[in-house]
């Protein structure tokens, strides 16, 4: 097979973007060692924000999104993968730069990709994606600054998008008590069958912007969106708890202090898992797949194909999807 249907955004003669289906040669792809037959692929936030021409994420188009991938090897020129291999990938360039998972195929460099961990199947793996790379590596910070389930509740902002969703649930399996918190009150429900024994309003995080502190209500947080509802979360935490800091849908900025940091020495952990060296990725997806393996992965998402994906990202980017969405292409 030389062909394959893609999802391709492009700009159009308004200056406006958008994506379709269409049919792509496997020549046009760019070189690496790795030729994959992409079976499932993920949605998520930045893969919206390339698929509506954001620059700071793409910066050449016509472009392919999608920055998670999950298949089987079709090709390779190095001896670490082989032909049958079933193997994924998230982060780096795939999906912003480099033709991404939106694809039946892809071809990338054989440092970006890892064998799919035993415990679970390349589904699973993309139910989870780069989402769920993320949600577990926030717990994994909080945890390594000394959190445990008797510390008290844990908020997770922007609970019903992948991170804060997968978050949820992963806290909740692990013994912890905690407070979702979301600007979609219609989705209370979906967070307490995820594992969430609170539901929070975002509207009530959005107060006191103009305080210096606020009176201490949580032992750590997943937060998701940053802006002043991170610097809010910050000013609650309990003496010496930490914020995992993770996305930035409410904006990069925020107005901040110094005094929850002298007075109650609280931390910000920053996360990233994009550029994530692939050793600490292998380490957490093994961890995904065994001892932190969540049973409700099904419940946190909804399929969709590569023509209802537009619509999918529309959605996203009008802030009105919750949980995961996968993407089958096979």
């Amino acid at each position: 097979m030389t062909q394959f249907q893609a999802l391709l955004v492009s700009e159009q003669t308004d200056g406006s973007f958008a994506p379709h289906v269409v049919t792509r040669e496997i020549a046009e792809l760019p070189e690496g060692e790795v030729l994959i037959r992409v079976q499932y692929s993920s949605l998520n936030y930045k893969d919206a924000l390339s698929a509506s021409g954001n620059r700071g994420v793409t910066k050449q188009y016509p472009h392919t999104p999608g920055i998670d991938a999950a298949g089987i090897v079709e090709a390779s020129s190095v001896s670490e993968f082989v032909v049958g291999d079933e193997v994924l990938v998230t982060g780096y360039d795939l999906g912003m730069n480099t033709s991404g998972g939106f694809a039946q195929y892809i071809r990338v460099p054989a440092a970006w990709l890892l064998k799919r961990p035993q415990g679970l199947s390349l589904r699973e793996s993309m139910l989870l994606g780069t989402a769920g790379l993320t949600a577990a590596l926030c717990v994994a910070k909080l945890e390594q600054a000394g959190l445990t389930p008797d510390a008290g509740p844990v908020l997770v902002t922007g609970a019903t998008g992948g991170v804060g969703s997968i978050a949820v649930a992963l806290l909740a399996s692990l013994g912890y008590q905690v407070a979702a918190a979301t600007g979609k009150p219609e989705q209370a429900e979906f967070l307490q069958r995820l594992g969430a024994s609170q539901v929070v309003s975002r509207s009530s995080l959005e107060q006191g912007t103009d305080k210096s502190l606020l009176k201490p209500q949580w032992a750590a947080a997943v937060d998701t969106v940053g802006g002043d509802i991170l610097f809010n979360v910050v000013k609650a935490l309990q003496y010496g708890g930490s914020v995992a800091c993770c996305g930035l849908t409410a904006g990069v900025a925020f107005n901040a202090n110094v005094l929850p940091f002298i007075l109650r020495g609280v931390n910000v952990l920053g996360v990233d898992s994009v550029e994530l060296p692939l050793v600490v990725k292998a380490s957490m997806w093994d961890k995904l797949s065994l001892q932190w393996k969540l049973g409700n992965l099904e419940a946190l998402a909804h399929e969709v194909t590569l023509a209802q994906l537009p619509a999918a990202i529309e959605q996203m980017l009008a802030a009105q999807a919750a949980g995961r969405v996968l993407v089958k292409l096979d």
